[in-house]
């Protein structure tokens, strides 16, 4: 893999970093996260106005640039450098390839080019703190997420021609802002229930949205209620659910790069102001970065974080890669079905589609064990200053902390990854372990050696 970047890369690289370092100080970010919005209003009408963002990755058709995950991948890393506070993640992260993927010509034609010009952010709501299971990226999402048609979750119902939701989701990516929900409820009787998505208008009536406290607030969640809310189903519900569940399987895949590349951006920038901070701090008479130990632990800190870019780099790479043998006609097509039974057919390392499977969730857990691991130094070697909420190092380590609760933890990404590849299972009866612990068994004409 070829992992230098093109002129237009460069482009928007270089452009993002220049807004960012402008527009998102650590006195910046503080203040933009206590607006009713959560975000900058004025940063995300130049990010979405001039640089259009939201569209990077959308097709030309839908007034999109028509890039891929990579170009929004690299924009995430300059972004995750300032810990920018901006509805960017949940709009074209989450809803759009959703609606990419699986709404109708209508919808895709109304909502889409909106969304490309910033004029409209929207979100994904699942029930409970369910997401990182809906994505399927720490568990299968066939299962009972959204409730299983049981009490709890969001129901749906078809009345009077129109489709009405009842019930609650809590910690929805920007939730108390986004001018479109999607939702994700079950409908039809318990032994028939299917897990659809829904829109929902920010300001319909029934829909109750309350901003909740968050550990980071650098990403705004919300609980909504919905009473009896009209909604609109996305696509035409001729499926049985398994559509839905592979879209938001792919999603997932494309979501986890985003998230990982975002903490890179955030892991280097965290490490870059612990290094100039030891060069500066005096201790015994010199500069407490002379000192052998504290060169040890930065010099480990940055050969995590260059390991983890690569590793996001290539799950972008893969999911770029993927929307390209899927026609281009969005994310889920041609994708990986999320639904696809560990130790099957298409449940290997690799995917059906390019040959790239579960590199997301194993690149976001390293990215955010790198994420944790630059934040938790920068709060050590700055000292006692560093442990203070004067100090923006705690922004960086609660990204990382709020991260790993909402997508992870990373060791449920790499547990789940390696079940689906089927690291640790064998293909017959007779499979055996390696005596090496942790190696998977090494096999020769279907026998275990």
């Amino acid at each position: 893999m070829d992992a230098a970047c093109t002129a237009e890369q460069d482009e928007i690289r270089r452009t993002l970093r220049e807004v960012v370092t402008k527009h998102c100080g650590p006195d910046d970010v503080k203040a933009a996260v206590r607006t009713p919005a959560g975000h900058d209003t004025g940063l995300w009408a130049a990010l979405a106005g001039r640089l259009g963002l939201p569209g990077l990755a959308l097709p030309e058709a839908y007034g999109g640039v028509g890039c891929g995950a990579l170009e929004l991948a690299l924009a995430s890393e300059e972004l995750g450098r300032g810990l920018a506070p901006s509805p960017l993640l949940a709009t074209a992260g989450l809803a759009a390839p959703l609606l990419l993927a699986l709404g109708t010509p209508r919808q895709r034609t109304v909502l889409l080019p909106r969304v490309a010009a910033g004029e409209l952010t929207a979100t994904l709501a699942v029930p409970g703190a369910a997401l990182a299971t809906a994505l399927g990226l720490v568990g299968d999402n066939r299962g009972d997420w959204a409730g299983g048609g049981r009490a709890g979750g969001v129901q749906a119902r078809a009345a009077d021609g129109s489709w009405r939701l009842y019930g609650q989701v809590d910690q929805v990516l920007d939730g108390h802002s986004a001018g479109l929900l999607l939702v994700a409820a079950h409908t039809g009787g318990f032994a028939r229930s299917r897990t659809l998505l829904f829109l929902v208008r920010g300001d319909a009536p029934g829909l109750v949205r309350v901003r909740q406290t968050a550990l980071d607030e650098t990403r705004p969640r919300a609980r909504l209620e919905l009473r009896e809310v009209e909604a609109e189903l996305v696509g035409d519900g001729q499926g049985d659910g398994g559509e839905v569940a592979g879209a938001l399987g792919a999603v997932g895949e494309r979501v986890a790069a985003l998230l990982a590349a975002e903490a890179v951006g955030s892991a280097d920038r965290a490490l870059a102001r612990t290094v100039a901070h030891v060069k500066e701090r005096e201790q015994f008479g010199r500069a407490i970065g002379s000192f052998q130990a504290v060169k040890h632990r930065l010099a480990e800190v940055y050969v995590r974080v260059q390991a983890a870019r690569s590793a996001a780099y290539y799950a972008a790479w893969a999911a770029s890669a993927e929307e390209t043998a899927g026609g281009g006609s969005g994310p889920a097509s041609g994708a990986r079905t999320a639904s696809a039974a560990p130790g099957s057919e298409g449940a290997g390392a690799v995917g059906a589609v390019g040959g790239y499977e579960h590199v997301g969730g194993l690149a976001l857990a390293q990215g955010l064990d790198s994420l944790r691991t630059a934040a938790a130094e920068a709060v050590q070697l700055h000292g006692g200053i560093g442990f203070t909420w004067e100090h923006d190092a705690h922004l960086y380590f609660k990204r990382a902390a709020g991260d790993e609760l909402l997508f992870g933890p990373a060791h449920r990404l790499r547990a789940y990854a390696a079940e689906r590849a089927g690291l640790f299972a064998g293909e017959g009866a007779d499979a055996t372990r390696a005596p090496v612990r942790g190696a998977p068994a090494v096999r020769v004409d279907g026998a275990g050696v």
